[in-house]
């Protein structure tokens, strides 16, 4: 089942990769360093920078960030339906990791900068993910041609990194997990879990899981990470197809097979 999982479709490209955190073991793999648009991933590495930010003392979580009209995109997020007009960076934070806010994104770029989150990226280690741009739409000429790139082998490595405590101090780490545990998105390999969307930073029948989505109208992406009390799994699956397609309805239920992998080795 593993084997021929993510080549089941014809014209839809898997990058996949989900390891064992603790022992290294690979659950599956597949074209784990293929580079794929990755719609609303590398939201991650830009919450990732504003907290390196914050223990260099360079920003503090309480500061309050103002939006402005330049910066607003609707669509995904709640923020633009809000009166409020400044928050805290720490609730812009929670804004992107529940609800991969565009608004919010935006104002935090222009606090952070696209090349410190290209700096922080590289520290790293990772030389296949980025986030190219802020949100804007429609995409003028010249813009990149997409908001983020990565592979299934960086982000994988990345959640495994979070999970053991390896990028931050352990408060840092556990404020990043908050930020994506509230994520609402749990349609992709999350949904085999069937957690609550709106409430899972808990077990739920026993696991638990942390994740972040990225979506377009040619791309599924879901990078987290899954536990058990006994066992943890980093995982990312991203799909794209071509752009005057419509493959959602056949990628979900391969995301969500997926999640039954993932789930059965955490039980295995």
């Amino acid at each position: 089942m593993t084997a021929d999982l993510f080549t089941r479709l014809d014209g839809v490209e898997f990058s996949a990769r989900a390891i064992d955190i603790d022992t290294g073991e690979e659950v599956f793999s597949h074209e784990p360093h293929r580079v794929l648009s990755t719609a609303s991933i590398a939201k991650i590495f830009l919450l990732h920078a504003a907290l390196k930010m914050k223990n260099n003392g360079e920003l503090r979580l309480d500061e309050r960030l103002t939006r402005n009209a330049a910066e607003r995109v609707d669509e995904s997020g709640i923020w633009y339906l809000l009166d409020q007009p400044d928050l805290t960076i720490h609730d812009v934070g929670m804004l992107i990791g529940a609800f991969s806010d565009n608004f919010a994104t935006n104002v935090l770029i222009s606090r952070v900068g696209l090349d410190r989150v290209a700096k922080e990226i590289e520290a790293l280690g990772y030389k296949d993910s980025a986030l190219h741009d802020f949100l804007r739409w429609p995409r003028p000429a010249g813009a990149p041609r997409r908001l983020s790139s990565g592979t299934a082998y960086e982000l994988s490595d990345y959640m495994a990194r979070l999970s053991r405590d390896e990028l931050f101090d352990p408060m840092s780490s556990e404020m990043l997990r908050r930020w994506l545990g509230a994520g609402a998105d749990t349609s992709m390999v999350a949904s085999y879990f069937e957690p609550d969307p709106l409430a899972h930073y808990y077990y739920t029948r026993g696991e638990w899981i942390v994740n972040k989505t990225g979506t377009d109208s040619s791309v599924r992406a879901d990078t987290g990470i899954a536990f058990t009390r006994e066992r943890r799994v980093a995982y990312a699956v991203f799909a794209n197809w071509a752009a005057d397609e419509d493959r959602v309805l056949e990628v979900m239920p391969i995301m969500r097979e997926a999640g039954g992998l993932i789930s059965a080795h955490l039980h295995a």
